[in-house]
């Protein structure tokens, strides 16, 4: 055993395996007492047991299954898109023994108007609803979560109360009320609206996300003479970005894949949506040409599969961040 001399410090005994021995027993002059040293654990020993690695294959095996139990229905619509229209039901399998890559394009010239009418129409339904749900729901979460009026609390329960509701519970009214306007086969009713922030869920995942934020940031701008205009455009809507990017995710892909809406109020075919334009594949005086309408619901999901797979890692990171308070 040496023994060693710090400055400043106490001394410090070291065995003869070149552990240290505690500060108190250095102190009391007695010697560390000399147990067996415990070996450090090898890549062999970190490894599962038996047992541990069964239920580990079982478990991965179980979540493959699940997997490609939900993945079937979109592998089908795909291998169904290349099958003629008489072989759709009758091959259930994903086996496909000739392809027929024709359907695209009877596909795109089926209806009225070629498919990129219905994607140009989709497409600006959408985009008027992402930029009305971010500038309506922004503010309006700003201003349950910083300001103070009367009748704050009851609004807000007012506002929680409408996520509840069904969208067949105000249809009739909405209807009524959009066809006084003359609206009705126009995009209005599925645009103005969203500039109301009639979508409750949003206003309240960006109200969760504003109270996270320090108000410290809100008195130093305060203090440099911002009011609230200024305070929400230069300090709260910049940290924003993870609850607008989840927003826009999430009206894209709902209001993209809308039906019951856009076939309420687009009666022409030269407004219809891609929605209402693949149920105008389904003939039921005539034969149905599926292999063309699957090959279309193909296309559909293009756009919603690229506009998921850009903004995935906003998506989890908005959720995750507006969840918890």
């Amino acid at each position: 055993m040496t023994t060693e001399a710090a400055p400043h410090t106490a001394r410090r005994v070291t065995a003869d395996d070149g552990t240290r021995a505690p500060a108190a027993v250095v102190r009391s002059g007695r010697s560390p007492a000399k147990g067996p040293r415990r070996p450090r654990p090898s890549r062999g020993d970190l490894a599962f047991t038996p047992g541990q690695r069964a239920k580990s294959v079982l478990k991965h095996a179980a979540l493959i299954a699940a997997a490609i139990v939900m993945i079937y229905p979109l592998l089908w619509m795909i291998v169904s898109s290349f099958r003629p229209s008489d072989d759709v039901f009758r091959a259930p399998g994903l086996w496909l023994t000739q392809a027929h890559p024709e359907n695209y394009a009877n596909g795109w010239n089926a209806l009225t108007s070629p498919f990129a009418t219905y994607l140009l129409n989709s497409t600006i339904v959408v985009l008027g609803a992402v930029v009305g749900n971010l500038v309506s729901c922004s503010m309006a979460a700003y201003a349950f979560a910083r300001l103070n009026f009367w009748g704050k609390k009851w609004m807000f329960a007012a506002m929680l109360v409408t996520i509840m509701l069904p969208i067949h519970v105000v249809i009739v009214p909405q209807y009524i009320l959009f066809s006084q306007l003359g609206w009705i086969n126009t995009f209005a009713p599925l645009i103005v609206p969203k500039f109301l922030a009639t979508d409750a869920f949003f206003t309240f995942l960006m109200v969760q996300f504003i109270r996270g934020i320090p108000r410290e940031l809100d008195e130093a701008a305060r203090i440099d003479g911002a009011g609230h205009p200024r305070i929400f455009l230069r300090v709260i809507l910049p940290l924003m970005t993870p609850a607008l990017a989840t927003t826009t995710i999430f009206t894209f892909i709902w209001t993209w894949s809308d039906f019951f809406s856009q076939l309420i109020y687009l009666t022409s075919p030269d407004v219809f949506t891609v929605p209402v334009a693949l149920r105008a594949f389904v003939d039921a005086q005539s034969s149905t040409d599926w292999g063309a309408m699957f090959a279309m619901s193909v296309v559909s999901l293009l756009p919603v599969f690229i506009a998921f797979l850009i903004g995935q890692k906003f998506l989890i990171k908005g959720i995750a961040t507006t969840g918890i308070k």
